[in-house]
């Protein structure tokens, strides 16, 4: 196995190849600049190679030095991150939510939550994978699903599933929303992974006459899309409740209450004496209390 260098010889070279100078690199390890200076000719008479070129305004770089402090300053970087994880942050709270959810209902929502708890960073693992409150350190949850979750979960339901059918203005006959089952079957659809379209028709009674389809991996794309004129999507009524006040779509299709895969915020029941992580569930079920549920 390779000897590795000593810890603070990289250390030395890690902050004068960020600094190109032993002065600020010292200032910034809160030792004097002779320390400094010899950790990195020992690191250099450890590796047997020339990694700075002492230049009259400080330091430069040879090709091999910069190589390798390309590598050595991810590491440490890297290292840095996982302190930071490590480290208890009594303010901090990360919750996992979808891409969809995100830039659909969250971000939009944000300055609410800003407003109602300044002192608390949320951030916001945005993810189609289902996050793991251990190995991915995640303090909560949104997901879409059916209870139970685990013996081991807090569960707060926030949103019931209530599919709409949306489109661009231009789709609505004036005065005529949401549209007759005849009528929306042949209009152009927006698909997204859930695959829905079929399945929300067959309950209207009709089947699918589009003469064009458009098919998306997200469904905030199919919203985007049917925001651009692309056709009709099918979502939850909830994460367009601002482009519906906007005016940027309108619903052309009544509610259908799919397959009761509702949304729920998650965390490990061990959270629950966790003050910071409990408003931001809170929080979330202020919101979502003012989106009218199906009935």
């Amino acid at each position: 196995m390779t000897e590795l260098p000593p810890l603070n010889s990289l250390r030395a070279f890690d902050a004068s190849g960020r600094r190109l100078s032993f002065r600020a690199a010292a200032d910034e390890l809160g030792v004097t600049q002779g320390a400094v200076a010899q950790q990195v000719r020992q690191l250099e008479a450890h590796l047997d190679v020339v990694l700075f070129e002492r230049v009259p305004k400080g330091l430069a770089f040879t090709s091999v030095g910069r190589s390798y402090h390309n590598q050595i300053s991810e590491a440490f970087a890297d290292l840095r991150a996982a302190t930071a994880e490590l480290k208890p942050e009594p303010n901090k709270v990360i919750i996992s939510v979808t891409p969809t959810f995100a830039a659909k209902w969250l971000i939009p929502n944000l300055p609410s939550f800003t407003t109602a708890h300044p002192n608390i960073d949320l951030r916001i693992m945005a993810t189609e994978k289902v996050s793991s409150f251990h190995s991915d350190g995640i303090d909560l949850a949104v997901r879409q699903g059916s209870p139970p979750f685990g013996a081991s979960l807090d569960v707060t339901l926030l949103f019931k599933q209530s599919l709409i059918a949306v489109a661009a203005p231009i789709f609505a006959d004036e005065g005529d929303s949401p549209l007759g089952p005849e009528a929306l079957s042949k209009l152009p659809k927006v698909h997204d992974t859930h695959e829905l379209w079929s399945s929300y028709l067959a309950q209207l009674g009709v089947k699918d006459q589009s003469a064009r389809h458009l098919r998306l991996s997200q469904t905030s794309l199919a919203v985007d899309a049917a925001i651009a004129g692309q056709g009709v999507a099918l979502v939850s009524r909830f994460l367009v409740t601002y482009d519906l006040e906007a005016g940027r779509l309108v619903q052309v299709g009544p509610a259908w209450d799919a397959d009761r895969s509702d949304f729920y915020a998650l965390m490990p029941r061990t959270a629950k004496d966790n003050d910071t992580v409990s408003k931001v569930v809170t929080w979330l079920k202020s919101c979502s209390d003012k989106v009218p549920w199906p009935t």
